[in-house]
């Protein structure tokens, strides 16, 4: 089983360009929003709490600042250390205690087939061009979110609360349960599978 470890650096070898820890591979799609906020698909090559290599067609200059909005893991802020064929490594700009929960879920991603898990979708993800929506709660309370990911059977929301686990919740006309936190906000399992048409305001 994986679980990140921080690399051993002794004091005569550390240099800007060594690494706190080591990178994992792991299957992680995302967006990335360049300074010229053009944005591109991307796909994670390896990452560790401390740095990512991407897979993208975006060609950032080294030294720029890049945002990116990962599946399961949410958003990333960073600045580009290296460029490669075919896509660049950035830094993660996170406070420490970010850098933990992240290093929490790539131990989970990386050992997930190793623990045969499920995949957390059994649909594929939609692209919403309407992202802005709210978490309604039984009691009437709403809160402002941004929808990162979406299918017929659920959704990721960056958000600023955490409901505990098993919440009953609102997105839009959609009924769920909150069934995962993550850096940014928090995974919906709707309460029965939706129709594309359901999904509608979003799409």
């Amino acid at each position: 089983m994986y679980s990140f470890q921080p690399a051993h650096v002794s004091s005569t070898q550390a240099a800007p360009s060594q690494r706190a820890f080591q990178r994992v591979s792991v299957n992680v799609s995302g967006r990335l929003m360049l300074a010229t906020h053009e944005e591109f698909p991307c796909s994670v090559v390896d990452m560790s709490p401390g740095d990512v290599a991407f897979s993208c067609l975006g060609r950032p200059a080294i030294g720029e600042r890049v945002i990116a909005y990962l599946d399961h893991i949410g958003r990333l802020e960073g600045t580009v250390l290296a460029l490669s064929g075919d896509g660049f490594a950035m830094s993660i700009n996170a406070t420490d205690r970010k850098r933990e929960k992240l290093a929490a879920q790539l131990t989970w991603i990386a050992n997930k087939h190793e623990l045969g898990l499920p995949e957390d979708r059994r649909h594929d993800r939609l692209t919403p061009r309407n992202t802005r929506a709210e978490i309604i709660f039984d009691d009437g309370r709403r809160y402002a979110c941004r929808i990162m990911d979406l299918s017929l059977s659920g959704a990721a929301v960056d958000v600023d609360i955490r409901p505990p686990i098993g919440t009953a919740v609102r997105l839009g006309n959609m009924r769920g349960r909150v069934v995962r936190h993550f850096i940014e906000g928090v995974a919906i399992e709707f309460n029965s599978v939706q129709s594309r048409e359901t999904l509608t305001e979003f799409l």
